[in-house]
């Protein structure tokens, strides 16, 4: 089987493959990218975000097609495809409108007589190295300020999602990308450390696991390379009280199962209060219950789409069966289907114990962990109990006292009363072992800027 192909998680069915790079390939792909970065650069930002503004049109004028391949590709519902289009659409957008203004010049005050002025100017060529559980919302969040900046992109792409990262390189290249400015690479690990090596690359951007992350990582620092990375969350929701116990317990379902659990910034962790919790969980189970597979194409009520692929749906049952055998207690779902096809069906997990293995991982899947809490601070301390600090959030109807637990959260962003404020405007990162950097909103377009001194003596 080809590495990189389009495999039907639903059935197992591969219905397209591509071939692997060449070094020779790899090689052509450097050189293309950073002549094309040479260009690129002097086009000046207007020209360039009125190209990635294209960009976002032409993602809305074909929606459906873009739609369709990722549902396929990775097992999405169609609607939640058509959703990623749109918000990848926006972000094009935003970018397009609002990048110049993020990235102009200005001075600063000098002790040395003459004018100090800041500019931010691109860097070169970028390799980002994404995930499949959203093909295109990843790539929107990286590459479009990146263009609108001045950088050329080199995009390798998860396995599965070939189809999709070769659209995106006919619609950057349709919108005014020059040719090599964005480019579908289909290559080795070893083939990206040689990239990530070249000089011609000024930095990486990664969203994936922490082992990639820390992979990733250490080869740019090895070559003095600037790196971004977002490597997933296990972020609390703490639920502190509420006048309306079944809503807020939908909520938090649909949430956590949205895109079959597998959502970096998900609420991974419910984390509720004693007098609430029973009647919350109770409708967790409910909601939990009778839930059937569906076609990704064709999804019905009450039905639920596939995982990635077989191997993420066997692993998220194994995390289940080894948490279980800790101690954890399954109440609902959690059901892995014969194979081929990648389902699992939604599950309910309660009681894994705080000094289990278990409690320590993050289960990218569609289960909704739930905890008991007595107090405020056996709340706080529980959601800050974990090694990586994507996001997190609390609710109450006591709105400062949501406010006073969500602000000593230890993590990149913080919510009071929503799950996860998402937008093209809205930063996006995390801190400890979440990685590092953020993408989207006024801050993004900065990370891979040259934030350069320009000093002009008196």
């Amino acid at each position: 089987m080809s590495k990189y192909r389009v495999q039907n998680p639903a059935t197992g069915e591969v219905t397209e493959s591509f071939e692997s790079a060449t070094d020779a390939q790899v090689e052509e792909a450097l050189a293309a990218a950073d002549a094309a970065y040479r260009e690129w650069r002097e086009q000046g930002v207007q020209h360039r975000a009125g190209v990635v503004r294209r960009i976002g049109e032409l993602f809305t004028e074909r929606r459906d097609e873009l739609a369709r391949a990722i549902a396929t590709e990775m097992g999405k519902s169609i609607e939640a495809a058509l959703e990623e289009v749109d918000f990848a659409a926006s972000i094009f957008d935003y970018y397009g409108v609002y990048g110049p203004g993020f990235i102009t010049d200005y001075e600063i005050p000098s002790s040395v007589p003459g004018r100090a002025v800041m500019e931010q100017l691109p860097l070169g060529v970028l390799l980002g190295v994404m995930p499949w559980n959203f093909p295109y919302y990843q790539v929107a969040r990286f590459a479009g300020p990146n263009l609108v900046l001045g950088n050329t992109i080199l995009l390798k792409h998860a396995d599965i999602c070939a189809r999709s990262n070769l659209l995106m390189q006919e619609i950057m290249e349709q919108a005014g990308v020059p040719v090599g400015g964005y480019q579908a690479m289909f290559v080795s690990h070893d083939q990206i450390s040689t990239i990530i090596a070249d000089a011609r690359v000024q930095g990486v951007s990664l969203t994936g696991s922490e082992a990639a992350g820390a992979i990733i990582g250490a080869q740019a620092g090895a070559n003095l390379k600037k790196c971004v990375l977002e490597l997933g969350g296990i972020d609390p929701m703490v639920v502190l009280d509420s006048d309306d116990v079944p809503g807020i317990a939908r909520a938090a379902w649909e949430n956590r199962i949205y895109n079959g659990g597998q959502v970096c910034n998900s609420n991974k962790r419910l984390i509720v209060m004693d007098d609430i919790y029973d009647e919350f969980v109770a409708e967790l189970v409910k909601l939990a219950e009778g839930l059937e597979p569906g076609d990704q194409l064709d999804l019905r009520d009450r039905q639920f789409t596939p995982l990635s692929t077989r191997a993420a749906a066997e692993t998220v049952d194994a995390q289940v069966k080894r948490a279980v055998s800790e101690g954890g207690r399954l109440l609902a779902g959690g059901v892995l289907s014969d194979g081929p096809g990648a389902y699992y069906s939604p599950a309910v997990l309660v009681d894994v114990p705080r000094d289990s293995a278990s409690y320590r991982e993050e289960i990218f899947g569609p289960v909704a962990l739930v905890y008991r809490v007595h107090s405020d601070e056996e709340a706080l301390e529980l959601a800050n109990d974990c090694a990586l600090g994507l996001g997190g959030s609390v609710f109450s109807t006591d709105q400062a006292r949501a406010a006073r637990v969500a602000s000593r959260l230890e993590v990149g962003m913080a919510h009071v009363n929503i799950i996860a404020a998402e937008g093209a405007d809205i930063p996006f990162g995390g801190v400890k072992r979440s990685g590092f950097g953020r993408e989207m909103g006024p801050v993004g377009i900065g990370e891979f800027a040259n934030k350069r001194l320009y000093f002009i003596a008196e």
